[in-house]
């Protein structure tokens, strides 16, 4: 189907273009990403990992908490921070005391460094990495991160501006409506499904592929 007509879909259920163009996400420039610097990367993880199968309100609300507790998660610091430094954290209460996800900082923050040294900073990175190949960045960050399969990789890239898709549940509905994705959720081929759909889609319109991803979802009842 031509997005055309998911565009009017989503314009009927949300009122008008005026209203729908108000709820598309932000999509950063390639020198935006490159100016953001590493620990707001790490930060950015770090809060997307927490929020999986968690109140995401509860993170937001005590998100100021972490940020204190993490000392502003600088990834020089966290790569190589002492264990006991991490069981203090997990007697933290600034914070959600999870020690499994607490334990991620640091592999999280050794990835970044990793990165920075060979690119010259975790957004020079992503900032040379093509919308159109998502899916080798997810898979990319899976591998090398910790925690950062599925979803949390996704939102992550939001987060900060990357431009991609997100496959939401409502994403997902609407990809098999128009029989684009029969591959099972989280799924390797269930990406590249996916990524080829809103490739055509970004040739037809030239939109990002977040706000496609962000449109998409709207033709979803929620």
């Amino acid at each position: 189907m031509a997005f055309t007509t998911i565009y009017e879909r989503a314009l009927a259920r949300k009122g008008g273009e005026k209203a729908l163009q108000a709820l598309l996400p932000r999509v950063a420039e390639a020198g935006d990403l490159e100016a953001l610097g590493d620990d707001r990367y790490l930060s950015e993880i770090t809060r997307c990992i927490f929020k999986a199968g968690f109140v995401w309100r509860i993170i937001e609300r005590k998100w100021p908490g972490f940020e204190a507790a993490f000392e502003g998660f600088v990834p020089l610091y966290w790569q190589q921070v002492p264990p006991e430094v991490l069981e203090d954290l997990a007697r933290d209460e600034r914070i959600v005391r999870n020690m499994q996800k607490i334990r991620t900082v640091p592999e999280n923050a050794r990835m970044i460094v990793d990165v920075a040294r060979e690119h010259g900073s975790f957004g020079a990175f992503l900032a040379q990495w093509p919308s159109e190949d998502e899916v080798g960045l997810l898979l990319w960050l899976k591998r090398h991160g910790v925690r950062l399969g599925g979803a949390s990789a996704q939102y992550f890239l939001r987060r900060v501006g990357w431009d991609g898709f997100i496959l939401s549940q409502d994403v997902i509905t609407a990809l098999r409506r128009e029989e684009l994705l029969d591959a099972s959720p989280g799924s390797k081929k269930a990406l590249v499904q996916a990524q080829e759909a809103f490739n055509s889609w970004h040739q037809e319109t030239g939109m990002p592929y977040s706000h496609l991803s962000r449109i998409l979802s709207f033709t979803i009842e929620s």
